[in-house]
């Protein structure tokens, strides 16, 4: 995990700078509240943690993404 400290208006750029992926932007800091702007193409989903969490739950084991595969190791290598 990367832990970073942005100020207000500051951004974060992530996948290669030259054609991101998507941009996180600190909106405004007011106390114990931070508004975070997520710009990503609508391909992209973007959810807070307790609503991931819930359509997780709620998805068949069909509709569950698959994070990875596990291919057999080559031979000599």
């Amino acid at each position: 995990m990367l832990v970073i400290t942005r100020r207000e208006g500051e951004e974060v750029v992530i996948g290669d700078p030259s054609s991101p992926l998507g941009v996180v932007r600190i909106v405004a800091i007011k106390g114990d509240r931070v508004r975070v702007a997520f710009d990503f193409p609508r391909t992209v989903e973007v959810h807070r943690r307790e609503v991931a969490d819930e359509i997780l739950q709620n998805a068949t084991p069909e509709e569950r993404p698959v994070i990875g595969q596990i291919r057999p190791a080559t031979e000599g290598g």
